[in-house]
């Protein structure tokens, strides 16, 4: 893409693999060894592997552990995993130094939306399983890396993470969920989780407000060369504004308690089936939901659904989008704004809330 710049693993390169053997149907060891190190041992690539053992694992070993000794970490796994590794590294003092250390995702879940995505970047067939992950191997071998956007999110009760997939409401997330009991299931869990939440179809009451990229003042698009850290889609302040160390300001975010800023755009609607807030081209394997995304756009693609909508016709949406063309069908219940910030306000605490598909408590966040 125009405007990216590319840097160059070393060789020979050292990588720590940080796996978790529990993630999707339990098969990521077996296929590290069959498939990815084959591979990379020709590539010239030498691998530690941390195989982690209990959630928050690889969290800890991150945001504790001296990395100069490696060139990349590698996540295999799914976006779990990688969501871990994320904000472990923002909770180190030199987070600003660590989070330039490359990061490869080698999908092993049996969510592998950042896998699908970058897949997709690269100008790859869409494909699955053993394909995708042999892609994504040959794409660490071939060791081109570039900036990735995350978001900053923040709750009512003060909590903050860095997102690098989405965030998400309603029927999305209850299917995420609802379907972890079927991870033996593999992917195939989301389409039996997809059904079963459409049987008992839920309506969530809320307020949505956005930025929308065009209304920001001056409304040029942030400039993109020399590659600028970007937080939120915005360029952080000059260095020295703010304490060594300290997380980068969310510019563009009022606090929590207080109303959006005049500019925004507030949802007439409160009643949504879903809300989902994404950053990557890919929901899932099979799920080409923001077809316009790319890794470093300093964009979040927002897209909510109203209630009133068919089961038929969200079933109708759903299969669409794993070819990507459910926008085509100008679905009036079904609404898409790039956007550069976002609040969504829950009427009760109902429903399951997600970040780059793990659960969060229900309440007020904005990003």
């Amino acid at each position: 893409p125009t405007g990216d710049s590319y840097g160059v693993l070393p060789r020979p390169c050292h990588a720590l693999v940080l796996l978790n053997p529990q993630s999707g149907s339990g098969r990521a060891l077996d296929d590290f060894q069959a498939v990815v190190q084959p591979m990379l041992a020709e590539a010239d690539i030498a691998t530690t592997v941390f195989v982690t053992e209990r959630p928050h694992h690889a969290h800890e070993k991150v945001r504790d552990e001296d990395l100069s000794q490696w060139d990349t970490l590698v996540v295999m796994s799914g976006d779990g995993l990688l969501f871990e590794v994320v904000n472990g590294l923002m909770e180190r003092p030199d987070w600003k130094e660590a989070m330039k250390k490359p990061l490869c995702i080698l999908p092993g879940g049996s969510g592998n939306a950042l896998a699908a995505s970058i897949n997709y970047y690269a100008g790859y067939d869409h494909v699955a399983k053993k394909k995708l992950l042999t892609n994504c191997t040959f794409i660490l071998c071939k060791g081109l890396y570039t900036q990735m956007d995350l978001v900053s999110l923040s709750t009512a009760s003060g909590k903050r993470f860095f997102s690098f997939l989405g965030f998400g409401w309603g029927f999305i997330s209850d299917v995420d969920i609802d379907s972890e009991k079927y991870r033996w299931l593999g992917s195939a869990r989301f389409t039996l989780g997809t059904l079963q939440c459409l049987a008992k179809l839920r309506v969530y009451q809320g307020r949505l407000s956005y930025l929308p990229i065009a209304a920001e003042q001056g409304s040029s698009p942030a400039p993109r060369d020399p590659p600028t850290p970007v937080t939120n889609g915005h360029i952080p302040q000059p260095a020295g504004t703010e304490a060594p160390g300290s997380l980068p300001p969310d510019s563009l975010l009022a606090p929590l308690g207080q109303p959006v800023p005049a500019h925004w755009t507030v949802v007439p609607e409160e009643e949504f089936v879903l809300v989902y807030a994404i950053y990557q081209s890919h929901l899932g394997t099979n799920l080409l939901m923001a077809p316009a995304a790319r890794l470093h756009d300093g964009c979040i693609h927002l897209f909510y659904m109203k209630a009133g909508i068919s089961r038929v016709t969200l079933l109708k949406l759903f299969l669409a989008m794993s070819r990507g063309t459910h926008l085509d069908s100008n679905c009036p219940h079904l609404s898409y704004v790039p956007v550069r910030a976002f609040r969504l306000e829950p009427r009760v605490a109902a429903g399951i809330m997600t970040v780059d598909g793990e659960a969060l408590a229900c309440e007020p966040v904005q990003g």
